[in-house]
């Protein structure tokens, strides 16, 4: 019987490198070959195949996608494609359900697991938000496909809002999303889970007067354990959303007493060669469930 083949794309930054390799190897010793370094912006789809140099990906076993940084709306129509002829990690529906905040939030809610509150409305609703502010007190803005707390914008009187407001039809946006501004301690947890099961838990610490915990934003990572109650919101958080690998922030609201969903990643970054130095080892349990995962999925087609 021939070997299994995967492609593979994975970021290379912040010891990404070396993750891949101890994947590759792990996966070779299980008699899985991986084509690396696949990304689907240089393929070319004809016919019935999807080419990337001399490689037909249809034909491939599985396609294990894990790059935030660099995806570009070509890949995600490719990535669509092929997900329709083999299996993903994640598969293109979890990862585009998690890419977007309202339709995270809104399938969240509709499987139990507590979101903070929210509204969407069509922009000439404005007001619709004049309305919230009042109830609410203090809102956020955010755009629902951003990422790593960019653009998020606290809405704290009606002031504000109408100071926000020309801004925002300036940018020619159909709607907008506003959550309610929780009531938290600057910190959050993000809980790593992969095909169900719990890898790891770490906190992050808004830095100064912001109030993004958001590393991208200036945020600082410690070390923090997770409680039976955090890790099994995370996990149904995940299987709600369809993903196989998940990284779920979570904080804690002091005025309901209950742990609420921000937002559920679709690919969670692995612990940095900085990050590992203060005790964050959770890298190899973490290859080792994906490696258990991408043999299991790609016995499937």
């Amino acid at each position: 019987m021939s070997n299994r083949k995967i492609g593979m794309w994975m970021y290379s930054n912040g010891g990404g490198d070396k993750i891949q390799k101890k994947i590759i190897k792990k996966l070779k010793d299980r008699g899985i070959d991986t084509l690396n370094n696949i990304n689907l912006r240089h393929t070319i789809a004809r016919n019935a195949n999807i080419i990337h140099g001399n490689d037909k990906l249809n034909k491939l076993d599985l396609f294990f996608s894990y790059n935030a940084g660099e995806q570009t709306q070509y890949q995600m129509y490719i990535y669509q494609a092929l997900n329709r002829v083999i299996p993903m990690i994640n598969s293109y529906d979890s990862f585009a359900l998690t890419e977007d905040k309202f339709h995270t939030s809104f399938v969240l809610r509709n499987n139990d697991v507590k979101t903070a509150d929210y509204k969407l409305c069509h922009r000439d609703d404005g007001h619709e938000l004049k309305k919230i502010i009042k109830k609410w007190d203090k809102m956020v803005y955010k755009p629902t496909d951003g990422w790593g707390g960019v653009g998020l914008t606290k809405i704290e009187n009606e002031a504000n809002l109408d100071m926000l407001m020309p801004f925002l039809n300036q940018m020619d946006l159909r709607y907008f999303y506003v959550e309610k501004f929780i009531n938290y301690d600057n910190t959050d947890f993000r809980v790593d889970i992969v095909d169900g099961k719990f890898v790891s838990c770490y906190g992050r610490k808004a830095s100064g007067t912001d109030w993004r915990t958001n590393v991208t934003s200036g945020g600082t990572v410690f070390m923090r354990d997770a409680n039976q109650d955090i890790i099994d919101v995370a996990i149904k958080a995940c299987k709600a959303c369809g993903v196989d690998i998940g990284g779920v922030d979570l904080i804690y609201d002091r005025e309901k007493e209950e742990y609420i969903v921000l937002e559920v990643n679709g690919i969670p970054a692995f612990a940095t060669p900085e990050q590992e130095k203060i005790g964050l080892d959770f890298n190899d349990k973490k290859i080792d469930l994906i490696v258990d995962l991408i043999d299991k999925k790609s016995l499937k087609k």
